[in-house]
């Protein structure tokens, strides 16, 4: 009979059994993978989510598929004949343990197709659940650790959890960054401290552009010049920030700049000067204003109104003033429902600031920039109608033109004659 030759041979039997196994095994992956894998795939292709390419390529159903042939091994393994004890346990504990494996890793790309589901919906961007999730795959994958550890020694997990007691100062040091990290998630998902998409700064980190994404361990942000520096979850809850995102939903961006003045510049006005700075538009109300406040103070100060020093004036630099707040008050792309204000600053070596203190109509950064700079062009040109004059420290091109013009330096400048050596 043809099977007498495997009592005579029982090595023979075994080798056949096992290729049999592995047979069984492959014939298995085939069925799975070829056939119903490509029946499963064609059905989920009716539904929404199946034709889902983000979706498809996390690969759920193809991990699942790996189980098949792990369950024939663990399950046939016991029917191959003359094996040892020991052997037959190790491989059926090694293809339980690959078993559990691919189930966590399906379970771990379910996970990973809820966080793309949930990041369609709108609420995403003030809600992120990613670190959440991360924290979810790593309890996963440490139960799957314990069952796989349990599975290869042949025991029960209740003694590996039972173990856990004594174990937990190990974990938690062990986890600690990972137990800080989900802490500070969760402090910043309650208060809304920062949300993916928000602009943030944070100098101390070289930090300076959009949050791009929020995860269990790090905040990325995607900086202005296309870099991303990925920051410690930690230290948004720990260390200072600026988030921009007030002025983002205000919808106005500040400005807030000075032109410096010469002090040497200002003076008095005469009448034909206001007479002719009344004829621009936009200072016409305020001198109008103020010529009747001046002659209503000088009128009541009798003799005393002949000397000057006594008498109410306008002058240049508050003219300007004036003319600065006007002119930002009737900007088109000055928000006018928030603060615009003209300011004087402490006066430095540097002559006398002036602060335009204002927010635009639009946040959009190149827009603001072109706004604030058309605005400082027209200021600084028409300077020269009120004969002001911008502070700026003396070049070399200054100092040639003095030369060139046969001015006397000022005293303290005197060039020392250097002595020649022989």
């Amino acid at each position: 009979m043809p099977f007498e030759i495997f009592d005579t041979y029982p090595i023979l039997g075994t080798v056949v059994a096992l290729l049999a196994l592995a047979g069984a095994a492959l014939f298995a992956n085939f069925v799975i993978k070829v056939i119903l894998l490509r029946l499963v795939n064609r059905l989920l292709s009716y539904t929404p989510y199946g034709r889902d390419e983000e979706l498809r390529k996390h690969g759920v159903i193809e991990r699942l598929a790996n189980v098949m042939p792990a369950l024939v091994v663990s399950t046939g393994i016991a029917f191959v004949p003359n094996l040892p004890d020991f052997l037959v346990v190790v491989v059926r504990n090694v293809a339980n343990a690959t078993i559990i494996l691919t189930v966590a890793m399906a379970i771990s790309a379910m996970f990973n197709i809820a966080d793309v589901i949930y990041h369609r919906r709108p609420i995403a961007r003030l809600r992120p659940i990613k670190g959440y999730i991360q924290v979810f795959k790593i309890i996963v994958y440490v139960v799957a650790a314990l069952l796989m550890i349990a599975t290869l020694i042949d025991q029960s997990p209740l003694i590996l959890l039972s173990g856990l007691g004594a174990m937990a100062a190990v974990l938690i040091l062990v986890f600690q960054d990972t137990l800080l990290s989900l802490v500070a998630g969760i402090q910043i998902s309650s208060t809304d401290m920062v949300r993916v998409g928000d602009w943030i700064e944070m100098p101390d980190q070289k930090a300076d552009g959009d949050v791009i994404a929020i995860e269990l361990h790090t905040v990325k942000v995607q900086n202005f010049d296309k870099t991303i520096t990925t920051i410690p979850i930690r230290k948004l809850v720990t260390e200072p920030y600026k988030n921009w995102r007030g002025m983002q939903e205000a919808g106005g961006r500040r400005i807030k700049r000075s032109l410096h003045i010469d002090q040497s510049s200002i003076r008095f006005l005469a009448q034909d000067e206001l007479d002719r700075l009344e004829s621009i538009g936009v200072l016409e109300p305020y001198l109008q204003k103020k010529r009747e406040e001046m002659s209503d103070w000088n009128s009541k100060l009798g003799d005393r109104a002949r000397n000057a020093a006594n008498t109410r004036r306008s002058t240049n630099i508050g003219t300007f003033r004036a003319y600065a707040e006007a002119y930002l008050r009737s900007h088109p792309h000055i928000h006018q429902g928030m603060t615009i204000m003209v300011r004087q600053l402490a006066p430095g070596p540097e002559g006398l600031p002036m602060e335009l203190y204002a927010f635009t109509d639009t946040i959009a950064w190149a827009s603001y920039e072109g706004i604030q700079a058309d605005i400082f062009d027209h200021l600084y040109a028409v300077l020269g109608e009120f004969d002001l004059r911008v502070f700026q420290s003396p070049a070399g091109h200054d100092m040639q033109r003095l030369g060139s013009a046969g001015v006397s330096a000022p005293a303290g400048w005197e060039r020392q004659e250097t002595p020649v050596r022989a």
